[in-house]
């Protein structure tokens, strides 16, 4: 997957933002996904399938090895995959937080074999602002790239809301 037009432009209006739909806005850095950190989500989760947990047992299966939960990459926009992004930021004025609003879409569309590492690539979709400016939405499509596969793992279409 390659990278296209990426800025690292600083945007500081909502008019500059809306510029930005439909470019790819960030890509961010590669995160291994270890055998520790899946088997910490299937106890946080109480998921424990073995296709997740046991390596004896889960290279039997057409995957040849442990694979991560789906919700465990979905889960990784939140912290991993978003940390040390390169690319635009949003810097608006008087914004006083941001909040994760929610999803539109999610689709885990290939596995993610552990001990594999993986990145995020995002693309603004939609900018929508509140008419009476107390905030902005905007809507990303997150793909998710596993080093060295042709086929992203998944391709989620996330919401924020950033409150003024």
């Amino acid at each position: 997957m390659a990278t296209t037009e990426l800025t690292d432009a600083e945007v500081t209006s909502v008019d500059e933002l809306r510029k930005y739909i439909g470019r790819e806005t960030g890509v961010g850095e590669w995160v291994l996904v270890t055998q520790e950190m899946v088997d910490k989500f299937a106890d946080a989760t109480g998921d424990h399938q073995f296709i997740h947990v046991d390596p004896e047992r889960a290279r039997q299966t057409p995957f040849g090895g442990t694979i991560a939960h789906g919700y465990f990459t979905l889960s990784m926009l939140a912290g991993f995959l978003s940390q040390n992004m390169h690319g635009m930021k949003m810097r608006l004025p008087g914004a006083k937080m941001g909040v994760n609003y929610g999803l539109n879409r999610v689709r885990f569309t290939a596995p993610v074999p552990v001990g594999k590492r993986i990145r995020v690539h995002r693309k603004l979709v939609a900018v929508e602002e509140d008419p009476g400016k107390h905030w902005v939405q905007v809507t990303s499509e997150n793909t998710v790239e596993v080093e060295g596969s042709d086929r992203p793992a998944m391709v989620a279409e996330s919401i924020g809301r950033t409150y003024f």
